[in-house]
């Protein structure tokens, strides 16, 4: 296999690795010594929880089928292979709705699953994991399992947020929600500073189904924390736009020799955002792509980095010292020298997943991005690790591809419920360097 079939989003580890289908994985499992396989779904996590560079993946995009859709209870069935979006154009006709969705529609099903995701509505609907009904999952040894909240419970929850490691997900049922249209009432909030957020957040997300902040990571002085609330419902049946909106999609062909998302050109990106909202809050009706996942728009951004790649920090920490720690993470990467294209900052709900390793929690999230700079990047995200834990919260496995594992340990407490259940024909890079790493 080339190098970019199974790459990571954050290109970070680049090189050709070796797959089989999920039919040549089952008739290879029953003998597959420990560690051989780990299952592959789009690439879409950041690090190196998708990859198995002493082993073989299995290559979930072979298998893509709609295997079922009930327009009047809104569950779906599908392959595990199969991608958010194409759930959405099965769904969306009929008024229903992906009731969590990430940043990204090109995810699958069974990666969702995997990384039991949240998206802007974490505070009203939870993680992905709680509108999953049903998983058929293969282990190496036991065969073809049904699990569900009360069937095979234990194994259920532990792959709900287990990144692929419990064996190979071969297909989801996942409960959609109605909407009256796929399109969003957005209300866009723009905000001067950490403390003007922190000051109406709560009631921004009391009165909305999305709600999700954009940060200037770079703004300085009086305007440090400056940013734009994007909250938001579905609009109502009336809306004019088409279901599915035809969108040009644009792409970056190749990795330039350098980063071109840095201090420079972000500073005037950042400042023509900021300044292309009113001020206050101005309310507009916006198509469903632009609103849930902008970037999908524009093919293999994560290239616009450079050829060394990216690492993305998502972290989570409690609410009382939430508005202190955000500003002192800002301004640690800026005084370290990094800027960060994808600012995003968003209050978690009180909703707990059932998911083992399942990184959302009650409490604030901040996400970012860095270009890879070598070692000076390493140093800025353990200092970013150090912060974070010592506030007593963590740091997401799927979007990570250094953490030490003694970040992970104070992270993720019953990561050794997770090994107990592990199928030992899976592994990942990650799960080496970080739990088998660390005294059982």
């Amino acid at each position: 296999m080339t190098a970019g079939e199974f790459d990571s989003w954050g290109r970070i580890d680049r090189r050709a690795r070796q797959a089989v289908s999920p039919d040549g994985y089952e008739n290879m499992r029953e003998n597959a010594p420990p560690g051989a396989f780990l299952p592959f779904g789009n690439g879409r996590s950041y690090g190196d929880s998708c990859h198995n560079d002493q082993g073989r993946l299995i290559d979930s995009r072979m298998r893509t089928r709609i295997l079922g859709f009930d327009p009047g209870t809104g569950i779906v069935s599908c392959d595990a292979g199969v991608t958010l979006h194409s759930i959405l154009e099965t769904a969306i006709p009929h008024r229903f709705f992906l009731p969590v969705t990430p940043g990204t529609a090109a995810a699958t099903v069974a990666g969702a699953v995997a990384n039991d995701v949240h998206g802007k509505n974490h505070h009203t609907r939870g993680t992905f994991g709680k509108h999953v009904r049903r998983l058929t999952l293969l282990r190496s040894s036991g065969g073809l399992l049904t699990c569900s909240p009360t069937e095979n419970r234990d194994l259920f929850y532990a792959t709900i947020g287990g990144m692929g490691l419990t064996g190979l997900i071969l297909s989801v049922d996942l409960q959609l929600m109605k909407v009256p249209s796929a399109h969003i009432q957005q209300h866009a909030i723009r905000f001067d500073s950490l403390d003007e957020y922190f000051g109406m957040v709560e009631a921004v997300d009391g009165e909305h189904e999305y709600s999700v902040a954009w940060i200037d990571q770079l703004a300085t002085g009086k305007r440090a924390g400056r940013g734009i609330l994007l909250a938001g419902d579905h609009a109502d049946a009336s809306c004019e736009f088409p279901d599915m909106p035809r969108a040009t999609k644009l792409s970056v062909p190749f990795s330039p020799p350098f980063n071109l998302l840095n201090t420079v050109t972000l500073k005037t990106f950042n400042e023509f955002y900021f300044r292309k909202e009113k001020r206050g809050e101005t309310v507009t009706t916006v198509k469903w792509p632009g609103y849930f996942h902008p970037l999908d728009a524009i093919g293999h951004w994560n290239r616009l980095y450079g050829p060394k790649g990216l690492y993305q920090h998502q972290s989570v920490y409690p609410a009382d010292n939430a508005p202190e720690l955000t500003a002192r993470l800002l301004e640690t990467a800026r005084t370290a020298g990094h800027a960060s294209f994808l600012t995003v900052l968003k209050k978690f709900g009180e909703q707990k997943s059932g998911g083992l390793l399942s990184f959302p929690r009650p409490g604030f999230t901040l996400t970012l991005d860095f270009a890879n700079q070598g070692e000076q990047t390493l140093k800025l995200l353990n200092v970013l690790d150090a912060m974070v834990v010592e506030a007593g919260g963590a740091i997401n496995p799927y979007k990570d591809a250094r953490m030490s594992p003694q970040t992970f340990d104070s992270s993720f407490s019953q990561w050794r419920k997770l090994e107990e259940l592990r199928d030992p024909a899976m592994v990942s890079n990650f799960w080496k360097r970080t739990a088998l790493a660390l005294p059982k």
